[in-house]
C-alpha cells in the first residue's frame, strides 16, 4: 500500500498554517463536489479524498500523529525500504508509543468522527486500535465521516433566518433551513445528505454588510447628524436590520458618543427571541458654508464665554 500525501492532495506545504488549509480545502470541495458533478465518479473520489485530508491536517492531533507517522516512512525509504513493504500497522501499534506517546483514539476523532468510509490508508494507519476499541461502546466505531459544504448568505439572511435547496445524489431535493443568528463559521449538519447517505455540513459564510460591524449578536453602526442638532437636541435616523428607527439626540451630546438599542442586535441562534443590542456611533457634519445670517449668529454665539 501507498503512502497518502495529504498535504499534497489539498495542494499545501508541509508548513501551511490552518487558515492555508481551510483556504485550500474549500476551494477543492466547491470544485469536486458532487452537486457540482453529478454521475462523475471521479470527482466523487477526489471529493472523498480531500475530505480526509482535511480530517487528518485541520486537526492539530491528527496532524501531528500523521507527520510523525510521514517522517517515520521518509527515514524509510531513505534506508533503501520499497513502499509496499511498509507495515503501517505495525508502526502504529509498536512506533506510535516510541514516537511521541500513546494515542488516544476519543483526542484524535471525537465523537462526531468515524473511521468507517476512509481509505484503507487511513484504516491501515489507525485501524488497529479502533478495533481495539470495539465491543467497548466506542461511540465512533460506526459512524461515516462527514463532508462539508460552503454556503454563502447574506447579511439580512443571517438576520432572519433563511432556506437553501440541495439536491442529494438520487436526485431528489432537500430544502434545508439555516436558523437566524448564524455567523461566518457556523455549521449546519443535514443529516444523511452527503454522499453514500453520510451527514453533510453546511459551512455558513455570511457576506459583510456595510452598515453594521458584528461582534457576536451585538452590532455597532453610525449615524451622521449636523453640529446643531448635537448642540441644541433632536431626532435622527438610524439604520436598523429591521428598518429606520428615530434616535433622540440630548442638548450638548458630544461627537463620537456612543448609544445603546437595547434588542436591535443579531437574533440567538438557540432562541431568535433573544436579541443583541445595536450599538450607534454619532458622527458630525460640518457645514462648508455659512449665509452671511448664519455666520453673524455663530460668530456672536462664540463671543459668550461657556
Amino acid at each position: 500500500m501507498d503512502y497518502k500525501d495529504y498535504y499534497k492532495t489539498l495542494g499545501v506545504d508541509r508548513k501551511a498554517s490552518a487558515d492555508e488549509i481551510r483556504a485550500a480545502y474549500r476551494k477543492l470541495a466547491m470544485k469536486y463536489h458532487p452537486d457540482k458533478n453529478p454521475g462523475d465518479k471521479k470527482a466523487e473520489e477526489k471529493f472523498k479524498e480531500i475530505n480526509e485530508a482535511y480530517q487528518v491536517l485541520s486537526d492539530d492531533q491528527k496532524r501531528a500523529h500523521y507527520d510523525r507517522l510521514g517522517s517515520a516512512y521518509s527515514n524509510y525509504r531513505s534506508t533503501g525500504g520499497r513502499p509496499g513493504d511498509f507495515r503501517w500497522d505495525d508502526w502504529y501499534q509498536q512506533g506510535a508509543g516510541q514516537r511521541g506517546g500513546n494515542v488516544n483514539m476519543d483526542d484524535l476523532f471525537g465523537h462526531s468522527g468515524g473511521i468507517n468510509g476512509f481509505s484503507d490508508f487511513f484504516r491501515a494507519i489507525f485501524g488497529e486500535a479502533m478495533r481495539s476499541q470495539q465491543g467497548r461502546g466506542n461511540p465512533f466505531a460506526q459512524e461515516s465521516p462527514g463532508y462539508e459544504q460552503e454556503v454563502g448568505i447574506s447579511f439580512q439572511e443571517a438576520f432572519e433566518g433563511t432556506t437553501r435547496q440541495l439536491q442529494k445524489q438520487d436526485g431528489k431535493k432537500l430544502t434545508v433551513r439555516i436558523p437566524a443568528g448564524v455567523k461566518t463559521g457556523s455549521r449546519v449538519r443535514v443529516a444523511g445528505a452527503g454522499p453514500d447517505g453520510t451527514d453533510l455540513y453546511l459551512l455558513i459564510q455570511v457576506e459583510e454588510d456595510g452598515r453594521f460591524e458584528r461582534d457576536g449578536s451585538h452590532l455597532t453602526t453610525t449615524s451622521t447628524v449636523d453640529v446643531f442638532t448635537l448642540l441644541l437636541g433632536g431626532d435622527t435616523e438610524v439604520e436598523t436590520p429591521t428598518g429606520k428607527v428615530k434616535l433622540g439626540i440630548p442638548a450638548g451630546t458630544q461627537p463620537e458618543q456612543v448609544f445603546r438599542l437595547a434588542g436591535r442586535g443579531m437574533p440567538s441562534v438557540k432562541d431568535a427571541a433573544l436579541k443583541g443590542d445595536l450599538y450607534v456611533k454619532l458622527k458630525v457634519k460640518i457645514p462648508k458654508y455659512l449665509s452671511s445670517k448664519q455666520r453673524e449668529l455663530i460668530e456672536e454665539a462664540s463671543r459668550i464665554k461657556f
